[in-house]
């Protein structure tokens, strides 16, 4: 580690800064929200800088800077477009044992000002030693989209109540356990919404104290959709939710790069199943939630695409309400959007499709299916888990209606770097996807939307050469 990141206190401590253009202008920024006393040095001095000086009481001097400028400053910053001058100032900093950061100039500094994410009283710091200011500020950006808005809020509340919560739960472990709920649960969900939360307090500390050092945690599940494959595709509320989970239960279709998203001392459990060999059954799926949350563990129920687009997500949610256990659903995208956004294909194109169906071929319901209205014209129907039933599929739409030269197509792995894409009719689609050995995950996709010169269109208006398409697409 070649730099230790340290926060200042520069509340009403003297600071000066060197420099009166548009760098400046954004130190300048910075240090006042920190509640530094400042004063600025240069020759000329932007508008951009005065505008901020004159209501703040900073003192501006215009003129020169000269090396005794930097007496009594606990922090001095090099802000010029002259590197002789930047240098000037570091010498003299260095020279009195004052801590200088000169911008884009590592070398010269002995301190750094990293990209910050305020979250206030939360603060998080991005450092790269120097090397590349326009990456810490990227990693900046994915890091705060990944915070809560409300995120100091909620630490505020906890400020205000900590030494409150110390004297009622001396235990420090059964005082962990406490805030953890807080953060999680109905209070931390209040302020996330906008509310104090301080209302409720009082009766948490109560209760919390009450149940004594040695009560069980309360468990929780969070039904997640992962989305159709591409990590990129996690909703913020997902990823969130993964990095706090004691547990992680994880289908087939969730990629090792998306379950490799979750605590990193997470427990991580496969529960797949497959069509007519069933790995794990749905009996022992919901016996292990209700195991691990009565353990009072937080459990991520991780499924592809959404939860309740045949995820079952409905008959989980179920069995754990009868067990008084809560929960929350977490929604992702499901494979017929990922596998449209990624294919330039428009479900729902205008003159085209005026409706769009999602169905499944399996279980005891598919047939009960109304083949002749699946048949119809001006709808896009995107089956799901039908790769082994192509000939059935496309056997019925053509007995009930649909003309043989209905264009259709397969995406296996939507969205995933291995996806390809097979295009074709309803009399050869299934010979296509045999031929090319499409396996599951896979999408048939059924509609005039689906015709390759549509999907064309499609690309040429976003500027796509090939739809996204990493794989093949074969198209009539």
């Amino acid at each position: 580690m070649q730099y230790l990141p340290v926060f200042l206190d520069l509340r009403d401590r003297p600071v000066l800064l060197a420099g009166g253009g548009a760098v400046a202008a954004r130190k300048l920024q910075a240090l006042l929200r920190a509640g530094a006393r400042v004063r600025v040095v240069a020759p000329a001095i932007d508008a951009a800088v005065v505008a901020q000086a004159t209501p703040a009481g900073v003192e501006l001097w215009r003129r020169a800077f000269e090396p005794a400028d930097v007496d009594g400053a606990w922090l001095v910053i090099a802000a010029t477009d002259d590197a002789a001058v930047n240098a000037a100032v570091a010498a003299a900093a260095g020279a009195r044992g004052i801590w200088v950061n000169v911008v884009d100039d590592g070398a010269a500094s002995s301190c750094l000002m990293p990209a910050i994410i305020d979250r206030s009283p939360v603060i998080v710091a991005v450092g790269t030693g120097g090397a590349s200011p326009t990456l810490a500020r990227r990693v900046r950006a994915a890091i705060e989209a990944a915070l809560p808005e409300r995120l100091g809020a909620l630490a505020a509340l906890a400020g205000r109540w900590r030494e409150r919560a110390r004297r009622a739960l001396p235990d420090s472990a059964a005082r962990r356990r406490f805030w953890e709920q807080v953060f999680d649960g109905a209070i931390g969900r209040r302020v996330a919404a906008g509310a104090a939360g301080d209302e409720l307090m009082p009766a948490a500390i109560a209760s919390a104290a009450a149940a004594g050092p040695t009560a069980p945690a309360s468990g929780e599940v969070w039904l997640i959709g992962a989305g159709p494959g591409d990590p990129e595709l996690l909703t913020l509320r997902a990823l969130q939710l993964l990095q706090r989970a004691d547990v992680v239960l994880y289908d087939r279709l969730v990629p090792e790069a998306i379950v490799e998203r979750a605590r990193r001392d997470a427990e991580r459990v496969f529960v797949g199943k497959e069509s007519g060999r069933h790995r794990t059954t749905q009996e022992h799926i919901n016996g292990l939630l209700l195991e691990y949350a009565g353990r009072g563990l937080r459990v991520a129920r991780l499924k592809g695409g959404d939860p309740f687009v045949f995820g079952r997500g409905g008959e989980e949610i179920a069995v754990l309400a009868r067990a008084g256990i809560p929960v929350t659903v977490v929604p992702g995208i499901t494979a017929a959007l990922g596998a449209a956004a990624s294919t330039g294909l428009s479900l729902t194109q205008r003159h085209v499709a005026q409706a769009v169906c999602f169905v499944t071929v399996m279980g005891e319901a598919a047939e009960a299916l109304d083949w002749r209205a699946l048949a119809t014209p001006l709808q896009t129907v995107v089956f799901y888990m039908g790769v082994a039933e192509l000939a059935r599929i496309t056997g019925r739409l053509c007995a009930h209606g649909a003309p043989p030269e209905r264009p259709a197509m397969l995406v296996e792995r939507a969205t995933l770097p291995g996806q390809r894409v097979i295009c074709g009719n309803l009399s050869d689609i299934a010979a296509r996807g045999a031929a090319a050995g499409i396996a599951a995950p896979a999408l048939l996709i059924v509609g005039d939307a689906a015709r390759p010169a549509r999907r064309a269109e499609i690309f040429a208006v976003v500027g796509l050469a090939d739809g996204g398409n990493t794989g093949r697409d074969d198209s009539v």
